[in-house]
């Protein structure tokens, strides 16, 4: 079949910013242009970047996005809206407590989580500004999502999935507790698509593509963190769950015969990214560390999975 699926985990404003930098050492060592990919699909920030490469924007136009050099509007106007590290003062919960009966890690604390009142106009617009009709132009772009009541994950884009505009599902696989508003779209209540897993790599089927590319920030290899005290922090709530189900989740797909390559933070990316990861004023120095360090991540990734360049 020879198709091809790239699969971009949550990760917020600095794990988008490492994103596009092992995008671009992935193109340089394959030949491998992200936009081209048979299917897109992202989680959170993820869907953020799907958005715009389904959207036919190149790995280059993103590199110069982050640098604030792009010459497209749309993406000048998209970095210049980062919002804030600091999240305005959240609302009541949700209060969906039977989560923690039927679902586990942080899924299980969806429903307890408080309501973000953060701004998501500027994912909205981002979303207007490459729809096309009733979709994104690549008709294969998927985007997260985690129903909170249903308590399951939702793949809008997908055959069969809920109809939804392209902001609703961009906003919905935003959505974190606690920062961003949850999303309702029909009678359904959406939040953040890392809720459920960190990129749902086991929702892309054998028929979707026999080549899955996984770009995943907030996962890493076991005992690989941000050092210090907050980076401690942030692998025991974080990372070292979003790390097993990932690990998971790939050894699932991989047992169906299809090849899967993840490509995740070292210890030498990761320090240089720090704990936070909504932290807008670290967003430029993270980035340009992570194009110094991301090119031997990727190509260590590529060898490991017998795809060495």
């Amino acid at each position: 079949m020879n198709r091809t699926a790239l699969v971009i985990g949550c990760g917020g404003t600095i794990g988008a910013a490492w994103t596009i930098a092992a995008l671009h050492a992935l193109a340089e060592q394959t030949g491998f242009e992200p936009r081209d990919a048979d299917v897109l699909q992202g989680t959170s920030a993820g869907a953020e970047l799907v958005t715009m490469l389904g959207g036919g924007v190149g790995i280059d136009e993103l590199v110069d996005m982050q640098r604030g050099e792009a010459e497209d509007p749309r993406l000048r106007s998209h970095i210049a809206a980062t919002p804030p590290g600091v999240p305005p003062l959240p609302g009541p919960p949700l209060l969906n407590p039977g989560l923690l009966r039927t679902q586990s890690g942080l899924a299980a604390l969806t429903g307890l989580a408080p309501t973000g009142r953060g701004d998501m106009t500027w994912l909205q617009r981002l979303a207007d500004g490459f729809e096309v009709g009733s979709w994104l132009p690549h008709r294969a772009a998927r985007m997260i999502a985690y129903d909170v009541r249903a308590g399951e994950r939702v793949v809008f884009g997908a055959p069969g999935s809920p109809i939804a505009t392209v902001g609703e599902a961009l906003r919905a696989s935003w959505s974190t507790p606690g920062w961003m508003p949850p999303v309702a779209i029909g009678d359904r209540i959406f939040v953040d698509g890392g809720m459920g897993s960190s990129a749902s790599v086991d929702l892309i089927s054998p028929e979707d593509a026999d080549l899955i590319y996984v770009v995943a920030p907030m996962t890493s290899a076991p005992g690989v963190r941000v050092p210090g005290f907050g980076g401690a922090v942030e692998y025991r709530l974080l990372r070292r769950p979003m790390s097993a189900g990932l690990a998971a989740e790939v050894a699932a797909v991989r047992a169906r015969g299809v090849t899967v390559i993840p490509i995740l933070p070292t210890a030498t990316d990761l320090a240089g990214l720090g704990a936070h990861f909504m932290s807008a004023s670290r967003r430029v120095a993270a980035f340009e560390h992570s194009m110094r360090t991301a090119p031997a991540t990727v190509r260590a990734a590529l060898s490991a999975n017998g795809a060495g360049v």
